[in-house]
């Protein structure tokens, strides 16, 4: 069945009768600021004798809008019907008439998505023989999925892109033939790379862009290609045997063009100079995080080595039974290692490093045992399951990574309880 919505994608209001409606809930999930929050919604599947709406299919999202004034949250085709689901208190009754309104922001967008799509796949056909074998309508960003090995070299995309934008500049038309599908002749000259859907009923939709080439497709377009207004290949990356053209169409080219462009203004603030300088600017930046980062790795190595030699300088026997250090800077093993290598072989080590965090949290890091290969057996495996972690060890070594430091004091207890002195038992009184 051809809906409403695909005779004319254009088609802001309508009123159709119910058909049938039931009570349903829906998963609904929304972002903000990187935030993601799922709530399940109450309301109904409604089924009309025609649609505006969109429902989901062809690598394309279901338009939104409202039934009756209520919010429709999705549009799912079963068959030769579209479901709706409408956020809504009260029921739909079968016969009546409804009204529908469609969120134009959002099917102008899918629109231009989806033409875009149609157009830069046929240029990667004619130009290079790149078969599309999928694509994907994202949020923010689209991409095209083409069949071949070879990753697509910055020339290649701007020439594609070129003639995207040319052709939109001499505004091209785009037309919906519908054809018979046992009719194999009338799809001569159509790209129909994923066929019919199994339980596809009718004649079937053949999109059309002038002198371009025509695809069969259930989706809605732009009546002319002028209406994609512009088109921006962003770049390309190769997964297994195939490539990945991502590109954005029409009114997101303007929302990137503003993201960017904040973003440089952020950029220019942060580092103290203008669009132009930004590279030399960052390189410099790169150099002395590299200096300042190896010059407080040496510091680091010295402040161990200065540990170690304190305690090596002790007399032995004043020299602890155990010592623990624990460092939350955010430093790497190799602090426990330039330790080790300076300390006195006779002392229980329990040395840990993490992620630069304060003591008590929950953060990961970095733990290594020495000394008397029993303790060390013994304590391994204990700090290990308090301190959330994995790892092993051997011939007095343990080392492992762990995950959660707040039970750290835990495991000092379990340190000193194990070394504390223990005290003597009085002997029996004598028999009187």
């Amino acid at each position: 069945m051809v809906f409403k919505c695909q005779e004319d994608s254009f088609l802001k209001q309508f009123k159709s009768t119910i058909v049938s409606c039931e009570n349903a809930n829906l998963d609904w999930v929304t972002e903000d600021k990187g935030e993601t929050t799922k709530r399940q919604l109450k309301g109904f599947n409604v089924v009309c004798e025609d649609t505006i709406l969109f429902p989901e299919g062809g690598g394309q999202p279901c338009d939104y809008g409202s039934l009756g004034g209520h919010p429709v949250r999705n549009v799912v085709r079963n068959g030769t019907q579209a479901v709706h689901f409408v956020e809504s208190p009260e029921s739909f009754e079968e016969g009546t008439e409804v009204e529908q309104v469609l969120n134009w922001e959002r099917r102008l967008d899918h629109m231009q998505q989806h033409s875009g799509q149609h157009l830069i796949s046929a240029l990667f056909d004619s130009e290079f023989k790149y078969e599309t074998t999928s694509w994907w309508l994202g949020t923010s960003t689209c991409y095209v999925q083409l069949k071949t090995p070879h990753l697509i070299s910055r020339e290649s995309l701007d020439l594609i892109e070129q003639k995207c934008n040319n052709l939109i500049r001499e505004g091209r038309e785009v037309t919906v033939h519908l054809i018979d599908p046992e009719k194999e002749y009338d799809f001569q000259g159509a790209r129909a790379p994923r066929g019919l859907p199994k339980d596809h009923v009718g004649l079937a939709r053949v999109v059309n862009i002038e002198g371009v080439e025509g695809n069969m497709c259930c989706g809605t377009h732009v009546t002319n290609i002028s209406q994609l207004q512009a088109i921006k290949i962003l770049y390309c990356e190769k997964v297994k045997t195939n490539v990945l053209v991502h590109f954005v169409v029409g009114e997101r080219v303007l929302r990137k063009l503003a993201e960017v462009f904040q973003r440089e203004q952020q950029i220019t603030a942060a580092i103290k100079g203008g669009p132009q300088q930004h590279l030399d600017l960052l390189q410099k930046l790169q150099q002395n995080v590299k200096m300042t980062r190896k010059c407080f790795q040496q510091l680091l190595k010295d402040f161990a080595h200065a540990e170690a030699d304190r305690l090596e300088d002790l007399p032995k026997a004043q020299r602890p039974k155990y010592f623990a250090l624990h460092r939350r800077d955010g430093i790497e093993v190799d602090f426990i290692n330039a330790f080790l290598s300076h300390a006195p072989e006779e002392i229980f080590y329990f040395l840990t490093v993490s992620e630069g965090v304060a003591a008590g949290s929950q953060a990961k890091g970095h733990l290594v045992l020495r000394g008397n290969p029993e303790v060390v057996e013994k304590l391994g495996p204990q700090f290990l399951e308090l301190l959330e972690g994995k790892g092993n060890g051997k011939d007095g070594k343990f080392q492992g990574k762990i995950n959660n430091l707040s039970k750290l004091d835990d495991c000092m207890q379990l340190l000193e309880g194990h070394f504390k002195p223990k005290k003597a038992i009085p002997e029996a009184a004598s028999a009187s």
